[in-house]
């Protein structure tokens, strides 16, 4: 087997020392086009689940490798004139040319082939290899010729940064943030041997052009960054330290994804695949581990070198999406440090902590538990101090998700809220059975509110047939019974959601054929425009001022009754393409008199909708509006939109925001993951300085923990895991009572307190059966 790889960093060294290992004979040739010692940067940083992984995959070269590790268990972050402390994070850095060293030396004693300061002639060289290997890096030649079929995306990202070096000691992992007269700058630090350093510097595009700094002035940056941050530079001696460079231009970091990682017999490897950004320290991993999956593969298929290559990209692509997607939200956080920057300094750090959703509340308390005592102790009393209740002074800070909120005249006992679902179950627009059921259930089981489905304004307005309504007197008469029923047994409070479908009306239930036209029977539809939702969706009319007049008035009715059925709280539904959301989305607003056209004009219809409905309803009482904070599709809102449309809401009267995202318009593309709207939720209530609520893909309790500590929303909304199990709260305050909590932001229904008790015992039991396992785990780490 001959295999020829395309670029000597560490993705193609490893791979051709794995190679030669498991197959002697095969002839496996390295061109580099630099020297063997010539390297960008400074150090690099792998995590203890990656050394794990060199360990098993190559026994003495990863002996030289952990040899020469500087490792660190603690992170220290300057913020604000104060140093923050968090630790068990198990990080090691070793210098980047040891590293290279290191597997140069070993895939030579296994008989690779190395050339060095060899320009490599292009794939046509290559003919005879049975496997072509391009560990090229980001600017990859290989993929870029073979660009059509790999088709690449490339994100250049707006911050600039720059790598440096230092001779210096660091307590551990450093961040700083430090601002000056051109805006604010980021500083990520970490030693990767005795005495040696790598410093990142970050800061916006604006700053950068402020500070009169060049792309290439590598003595006039390193002079600015000793200034900007002298302290952080003292180091551990308390001398002053020279700031290195190495080639140390300012850039842009590109993210690159490609839609295949293979061609024939042509695999890409680590950067010329896909780049993870330096915030989560992450780009030679991947490296590393791309060599062991592809090697891995080989194994497999060692018959038919092209028959590995899917079987890699298969086996690792979701593992690789899963770091860059990871290290894509991270990124957020250093691009909008602006909009922590008015944070305390116990809320900023765990907000920088968890930016990632890798690291979370539950993560960070078995790793430190005194970070998060800490972060518990300061949102208590962050609580305490915005509800005006006066602490004991043996106050027990419980997780924040079972702190109170109070908005306007209503309290809420926690933060954990039941989402809006459709049900599709009434007959006629009324509610019956199953709604008392459904929402008693939900409120029973401990939230502190509790959503009802989009309820429709009129016949007219119904998404579908099932769905409820409140603009008949037998609707109201169902909605009183089951507030009352709420009410009367639980602590919850309930929010009315008002909505009209608008183009997405008179279509089947869900589990029929979603979104597409009754088969019989449909009713006529409106919207902002004339544009059908689905090809063969009906053409809604577009709305005259006549049926605006009509449909505000239906908004206004429908509050008037549901203040009388009880209800605490209103929401108008404006998102995910429904008639209001029509009229705030360009993708769907096509108008051309004072509705449609700039933002402001897409936003006269919905506010004169909200200032009606919001004069009619209790002026103790809250109302919300849900958005869909981005359309996922270009020319459609996005985050920065979605801050000015808060602004406007805010500024009529609004008090919370219930941020979704997309369903827009089948064009609609959302990047999926762990809690993936919150980022919007964060941005809003930062910038625009409102109430959030936070919904979308949030599972378990721990979540919800890290999205409120860290002031990301006040409120979390869940969806399934409420249909999976209604008790979904009481549940979490079982197990955290388990672990000593006193909870206090719930309460059992009397008729439940058995089930209490047997949570409770069953929490601890399983937490000490883990705690068990886990020092078996650490006697056998040592003895191994």
């Amino acid at each position: 087997m001959k295999v020829d790889i395309i670029g000597g960093g560490p993705a193609g060294l490893y791979f051709s020392v794995l190679v030669k290992k498991s197959f002697p004979q095969a002839a496996v040739t390295v061109t580099e086009r630099k020297r063997a010692d010539d390297t960008f940067g400074f150090g690099i940083v792998l995590s203890d689940e990656t050394l794990a992984n060199l360990r098993a995959a190559d026994a003495p070269s990863y002996r030289d490798i952990a040899a020469s590790f500087a490792y660190w268990d603690d992170i220290y972050t300057h913020y604000r004139g104060q140093v923050l402390k968090s630790s068990g994070h198990g990080f090691s850095g070793i210098k980047r040319l040891t590293l290279l060293q290191i597997l140069q030396r070993r895939a030579a004693a296994l008989g690779v082939n190395i050339e060095y300061e060899t320009e490599d002639p292009g794939l046509a060289a290559h003919r005879d290899a049975d496997l072509i290997v391009a560990a090229d890096g980001i600017n990859s030649q290989v993929r870029a010729s073979l660009e059509d079929h790999f088709r690449p995306a490339v994100d250049l990202r707006p911050n600039k940064f720059v790598w440096l070096g230092a001779h210096m000691q660091l307590p551990g992992f450093t961040y700083s943030f430090r601002e000056n007269e051109c805006g604010i700058w980021n500083l990520h630090a970490y030693m990767y041997a005795e005495g040696e350093c790598t410093l990142v510097v970050e800061t916006t595009d604006a700053a950068f052009r402020q500070s009169g700094l060049r792309i290439d002035d590598e003595q006039a940056t390193a002079a600015y960054v000793e200034r900007l941050f002298a302290a952080e530079l003292r180091g551990v001696d308390g001398r002053a330290a020279k700031v290195l460079t190495n080639r140390s231009h300012w850039r842009n970091f590109p993210t690159i994804a490609c839609a295949t990682w293979h061609h024939d017999n042509i695999v890409l490897l680590g950067d010329a695949a896909h780049t993870a950004h330096f915030t989560i320290g992450s780009g030679t991993k991947l490296a590393l581990e791309d060599a062991i999956a592809l090697h891995a593969a080989l194994l497999q298929h060692a018959h038919d070198p092209r028959a590995a290559l899917p079987a890699y990209e298969a086996a690792r692509r979701e593992e690789a999406e899963r770091i860059q997607h990871s290290a894509n939200v991270s990124l957020v956080f250093f691009e909008n440090v602006r909009r922590f920057w008015h944070m305390d300094p116990v809320q900023f750090n765990f907000a920088l902590m968890s930016r990632s959703k890798q690291i979370t509340y539950d993560n960070l308390r078995l790793r430190d538990p005194g970070f998060i005592a800490a972060v518990d102790r300061w949102w208590a009393g962050a609580v305490a101090k915005a509800e005006r209740i006066a602490l004991r002074p043996d106050f027990a800070a419980p997780p924040p998700m079972f702190a109170p909120l109070t908005l306007r005249g209503m309290r809420l006992a926690n933060r954990v809220v039941v989402s809006p679902m459709c049900q599709y179950a009434a007959v006629e627009g009324t509610p019956n059975d199953w709604h008392l059921v459904h929402y008693g259930a939900r409120a029973l089981g401990g939230a502190g509110l509790v959503y009802t489905e989009m309820t429709c304004v009129s016949a007219e307005a119904r998404i579908t047939p099932g769905c409820a309504g409140l603009y008949t007197a037998d609707q109201a008469q169902w909605w009183t019974r089951i507030v009352a029923f709420v009410h009367r047994h639980s602590r919850a409070r309930v929010c009315l959601q008002l909505g009209h479908a608008g183009r997405k009306g008179s279509t089947q239930l869900m589990w029929e054929d979603m979104d597409h036209p009754l088969r019989q029977g449909n009713w006529p539809i409106v919207a902002a425009s004339a544009l059908p939702y689905l090809p063969d969706s009906q053409v809604p009319r577009e709305m005259s001022r006549a049926d605006m007049n009509a449909v505000r008035d239906q908004f206004v009715a429908a509050a008037i009754m549901g203040s009388a059925c009880g209800f605490d709280m209103l929401e108008i539904h404006m998102a995910h393409g429904y008639l209001l959301a029509s009229f705030l989305s360009p993708i769907t607003n096509r108008r051309t008199d004072g509705y449609g056209g700039p933002l402001a004009h897409r936003l006269r219809y919905p506010l004169e909708v909200f200032d009606a409905v919001r004069a009619a309803w209790p002026g103790d009482q809250p109302m919300a509006v849900r958005i869909s904070a981005t359309d996922w599709i270009a020319g459609g809102l996005a985050g920065e939109d979605a801050v000015e449309i808060a602004r406007a809401f805010k500024a009529h009267g609004c008090d919370l925001i219930d941020v979704s995202t997309g369903q827009t318009d089948p064009a609609s593309a959302p990047v999926y993951g762990r809690m993936y709207q919150t980022v919007f939720s964060e941005q809003i209530r930062n910038e625009a300085g409102i109430a959030t609520m936070a919904v979308g893909a949030i599972t378990s309790a721990d979540q919800i923990n890290t999205i409120i500590a860290s002031g990301r929303a006040d409120l979390c909304a869940l969806a399934r895991p409420h249909l999976a199990d209604p008790s979904f709260t009481l549940r979490a305050a079982a197990e955290y009572a388990a672990l000593g909590y006193a909870i206090e932001g719930v309460s059992w229904p009397k008729q439940y307190l058995p089930a209490k008790q047997q949570l409770e015992t069953l929490a601890r039991r399983a937490h000490a059966d883990a705690e068990q396992k886990q020092a078996e785990l650490r006697r056998a780490s040592r003895h191994g």
